[in-house]
């Protein structure tokens, strides 16, 4: 197959099939978000920078799936007027809020019908995704919906991405994607030079869109270049050695903190990070588009896995509020029912271990109820709105 011939006019739903070890890959994203922030000071990892890489690892997915759909869904709409713009937006916005809209808002009236702070305080903020844009412009944290501002980034790409994809020819796609990534990454560097607040460069969508341009580069060759994907993708080696380079980032940024006026918030943390993360996730996701063999085969595919990478979404969103090394008080129920716990078996209170166990357990559970009783009968509704 020449690498120019565009797959997607061929066959259209081949290029959408399910990808079955990018489950697996949100499983570890997941993982490492809930490992970070369960652990991070109980713990002490050469590499703090488990959970930003699991959500960066979750934004290149993200770039590649939606990218992937949108330029499908154009190639299939063309022959129609305007190039089917209506259809294309609306299809892709439907199929979104069915996915996301549900459970999220459900969450955020249920915590605070049980005045769950701070989300009656910055309810409006919360529902309108504007974690993230309140993060930068008052230059704080909200505490245990925290985690929230990554699924503002996500919502506030939605808004533009398909009306970029759609207006700027696809020749010119890769272009876009590259533009992307040296903004963002130049667009930190400027924010990390004017001496603004480390987490402004980590929160707010621009400083984001590295990670989301590799994720369309990468669909976009396997849309249109695919020899040429597979020829980039086929060997593991790029995945150690982006994973060995995000390392290096993270050991070099700890040694220049011993010295730096800014501490751990140096140019290393705050400019680079993020762009050695995304690499990796682009290494890593492309390389299970293709698939793995041997043990990654096995970590990616086996059941427990796939599994949680399924309610991936649940897991994340409801993690915090089991439980938040910095912000879970000792009044909330979770601590109280692992106090009643303990009382009956001190033994549990010899290593973290156990209670680390407890949360997730707990956090699982909540995911799987959420899972089973809304959003996978709420996702069956996609399928009136197919691509």
């Amino acid at each position: 197959m020449h690498t120019d011939v565009p797959v997607a006019t061929q066959t259209n739903r081949p290029t959408l099939n399910h990808l079955l070890q990018l489950d697996g890959i949100r499983f570890i994203a997941v993982g490492l978000v809930l490992f970070d922030h369960w652990t991070v000071t109980h713990i002490e990892l050469p590499i703090g920078a488990l959970g930003a890489l699991g959500v960066t690892i979750f934004f290149v997915l993200s770039g590649f799936l939606i990218t992937r759909i949108l330029l499908s869904s154009k190639d299939k709409l063309s022959h129609l007027p305007n190039g089917g713009l209506s259809k294309y937006l609306k299809t892709f916005y439907i199929r979104r809020t069915i996915r996301i809209f549900p459970v999220y808002y459900l969450t955020l009236f249920v915590l605070a019908l049980v005045n769950e702070p701070p989300v009656r305080q910055k309810f409006a903020w919360l529902a309108l995704y504007g974690t993230n844009i309140y993060i930068a412009l008052y230059h704080t944290w909200m505490g245990t919906v925290d985690h929230l501002w990554s699924l503002a980034v996500e919502e506030q790409v939605y808004l533009f991405m398909p009306l970029l994809l759609f207006f700027v020819p696809r020749r010119y796609v890769p272009l876009t994607a590259l533009c992307m990534i040296v903004g963002s990454v130049a667009l930190r560097y400027v924010l990390y030079r004017a001496r603004l607040p480390w987490f402004i460069g980590y929160v707010s969508t621009p400083t984001c869109l590295d990670a989301f341009g590799l994720g369309a580069l990468m669909a976009y060759g396997w849309l249109y270049q695919r020899d040429r994907f597979v020829q980039v993708f086929k060997s593991s080696l790029w995945v150690w050695l982006s994973l060995a380079s995000f390392v290096l980032v993270c050991l070099v940024n700890n040694w220049i903190a011993v010295d730096s006026p800014r501490g751990y918030h140096n140019v290393m943390s705050d400019v680079w990070e993020r762009l050695a993360a995304s690499l990796f996730g682009f290494f890593l996701i492309g390389r299970s588009v293709i698939g793995f063999e041997g043990i990654m085969k096995w970590v990616l595919e086996n059941p427990v896995s796939q599994y949680l990478g399924r309610i991936s979404y649940g897991l994340y969103l409801y993690h915090n509020f089991v439980y938040n090394v910095y912000h879970t008080q000792p009044t909330h129920f979770t601590i109280r029912a692992w106090r009643r716990i303990t009382d009956i078996l001190p033994f549990l209170n010899s290593s973290y271990f156990f209670p680390f166990c407890f949360y997730l357990t707990l956090t699982i559970l909540l995911a799987t109820i959420s899972w089973y009783l809304i959003e996978k009968p709420i996702n069956s509704l996609k399928d009136r709105y197919s691509y």
